[in-house]
């Protein structure tokens, strides 16, 4: 399995890109955020990669994180989900976005997504707001900062690299979330219930420090009346 891709980007298309890694050159599928984020034709950029295996068909998709990989690997495990409406949602509403729809239930912003109906996206949110804490949770560290910018060394790596790169206010947030939801767990809360809170309290204040967060998800979680 091919776990990460750094090399060269020789060629740019609507949803795609070719990385030309030592003399070989491979195609990976993205987002139009992924897509965006990387640098232009003739520099290196990094990916995530998974490998979609089919009897007429080998396929590579890159993110620019785990954390957003982990989300492509849920979504294609709903039925009416596929790679490309995957990506589509990803794009989208972006990794925060999706944790956030989910994790309200809010089905509306998942179809948005082109290729997305009313359906399939309450079935996304069905199937996934269970699993969407322990995603949300691997905000924490280094699992959803960028790869650093590789050099003329790099090469195809089947176990991803740790990332090091320093944190930016985004991903100061989400390290907030996850670090407030392990702590609402850990003070007996559902892992659904608590997820929901706190990506509440994250939408209504997006840059608030994980202290501040836990007690706006606590005066949510409080009963009322």
């Amino acid at each position: 399995m091919i776990g990460r891709l750094a090399g060269r980007v020789d060629y740019r298309a609507e949803d795609h890109v070719l990385l030309d890694v030592r003399g070989v050159g491979y195609l990976v599928y993205c987002s139009e955020r992924t897509l965006q984020a990387l640098p232009p034709v003739g520099e290196h950029a990094a990916l995530y990669t998974d490998l979609l295996v089919r009897e007429d068909l080998l396929q590579l998709f890159g993110f620019t994180s785990l954390v957003e990989k982990e989300w492509h690997r849920l979504l294609m495990g709903v039925q009416g989900i596929g790679a490309k409406a995957s990506l589509a949602i990803l794009g989208t509403l972006g990794v925060e976005g999706v944790s956030r729809a989910i994790n309200l239930g809010d089905w509306n912003a998942l179809k948005a997504a082109k290729g997305v109906g009313p359906k399939t996206a309450q079935r996304v949110v069905n199937e996934l707001k269970d699993k969407a804490p322990q995603v949300m949770a691997m905000g924490a560290g280094a699992a959803t900062a960028p790869m650093p910018a590789p050099d003329d060394q790099d090469e195809v790596i089947e176990t991803p690299r740790a990332a090091t790169a320093a944190p930016t206010p985004a991903r100061a947030s989400q390290s907030a979330q996850a670090e407030a939801l392990s702590a609402l767990s850990n003070l007996g809360y559902a892992p659904g219930e608590a997820a929901s809170a706190v990506a509440q309290a994250a939408d209504t204040a997006p840059e608030a420090e994980t202290p501040a967060l836990i007690r706006a998800a606590l005066k949510l979680l409080a009963p009322q009346g």
